[in-house]
């Protein structure tokens, strides 16, 4: 539930962000979602690699760093986008 209203969270922040760059915040809200969701599955899959099944636990806590790496990756990116009034003096 937590991971929920996380995700909540951060997908308003990344729609404010992309409104002051002056793109369209739906369809980043959007990349956040999905880039939230990859990061969860690839973690996912590194965890099972590495602790294997029987550690769920720590599966779950590679998860999570996997998809907050994913929220981090994509929120650098759009930071990087110049702003919509940068070019104006």
């Amino acid at each position: 539930m937590i991971e929920v209203i996380a995700l909540i969270l951060l997908t308003a922040e990344m729609g404010r962000i992309a409104s002051r760059k002056g793109l369209k915040p739906g369809r980043w809200q959007l990349y956040t979602i999905l880039a939230w969701l990859a990061g969860e599955f690839v973690g996912i899959l590194v965890g099972i690699m590495i602790f294997g099944t029987n550690n769920l636990v720590s599966v779950i806590l590679v998860a999570l760093a996997g998809a907050i790496t994913g929220y981090l990756i994509l929120k650098s990116n759009l930071s990087k986008r110049p702003d919509l009034n940068s070019g104006i003096n």
